[in-house]
């Protein structure tokens, strides 16, 4: 499991950067963001929610069912939506309010 940077998307705003537990997110020299060491992604997905323009996507690996099947969020205010895509384009959104998500 891991992440992808769509360097088209990122307009550097080094949100990611500061989200990333294990500091594996940097800066080109043209400020857009990339992931260092891939194969060390802890899959918390901390960049992907705070990414404004949904420049990362998140890929669950085939261990686990993903087979190729990708993610990356969308927020408006407590709100946050979760768009899967699968690899027959298939697409599901999951919405979550934030305010709410450790009520239980």
């Amino acid at each position: 499991m891991s992440i992808k940077i769509d360097r088209q998307k990122c307009i550097g705003c080094g949100k990611c950067l500061e989200a990333c537990p294990g500091n594996l997110i940097c800066k080109r020299d043209d400020s857009k963001a990339f992931i260092k060491f891939p194969d060390e992604c802890w899959g918390c997905t901390a960049c992907v929610k705070e990414c404004p323009v949904q420049a990362i996507n998140y890929y669950l690996g085939a261990d686990i069912g993903g087979k190729g099947t990708y993610f990356n969020t969308k927020k408006e205010k407590n709100i946050l939506y979760w768009h899967i895509v699968k690899p027959n384009k298939e697409e599901i959104i999951i919405t979550t309010n934030e305010t709410e998500a450790n009520k239980y």
